[in-house]
């Protein structure tokens, strides 16, 4: 059983975007607005809108928001983005034109067009695949280096500290031969003292 597509329509910022998906759904993914909705009454009845949609299905196509241009990949921003007001008075006063029927897609057609879908969501799927990999490998370099980096500053950091108690020791010993050393000199300083008092007597 073959996928019925259907054309969605909706506005993104400075953009009027169109795609054909099998599902309002598929086309939100398709969009990356997941949380976000189409507002009710926008399947599209223009018969251009369905034709482009359908030649591209899966593809998100886009034209100049509030424009009447052909939706395409590649857009142009709207040229007349400071003449809105004038823009909408001038709209209301057109005639709607009539509509013309939607045009006629045969089950060959739709048949191709849900093929080309799948065919463009195996390919986004792949692309978000491959980026998620090349995310991996580089979140795994830079731990890799972050893990090598910390190896390297707990070892200095052990080589500080064991230099450090070395050094510590060396000046307690030091201060100990000091301390000694200013002993043995009092005691001979107060021998040599008396010795010299002796002398004099």
């Amino acid at each position: 059983m073959s996928i019925r597509l259907k054309t969605f329509r909706t506005s993104l910022g400075f953009y009027d975007l169109a795609i054909a998906a099998p599902s309002m759904k598929a086309a939100l993914g398709s969009m990356g607005r997941g949380q976000q909705s189409f507002p009710p009454g926008r399947r599209p009845d223009d018969p251009d809108v369905v034709a482009a949609t359908m030649s591209k299905p899966g593809v998100v196509l886009k034209r100049p928001a509030g424009s009447n241009g052909r939706f395409a990949e590649h857009s142009d921003l709207p040229s007349d983005l400071g003449c809105t007001e004038k823009r909408d008075r001038r709209d209301s006063r057109r005639a709607k034109p009539a509509k013309r029927p939607l045009p006629e897609i045969s089950e060959r057609d739709a048949r191709k067009a849900a093929a080309e879908f799948d065919k463009e969501q195996k390919h986004r799927e792949s692309e978000r695949l491959r980026e998620e990999a090349a995310r991996k490998r580089d979140r795994e370099r830079r731990e890799k280096a972050t893990a090598k980096a910390q190896a390297a500053l707990d070892k200095a950091e052990r080589e500080h500290a064991r230099k450090a108690a070395d050094i510590q020791a060396e000046v307690e010993a030091l201060e100990k031969r000091s301390r000694a050393e200013d002993d043995r000199w009092e005691n001979e300083r107060e021998r040599l003292q008396a010795a010299v008092r002796r002398a004099r007597e």
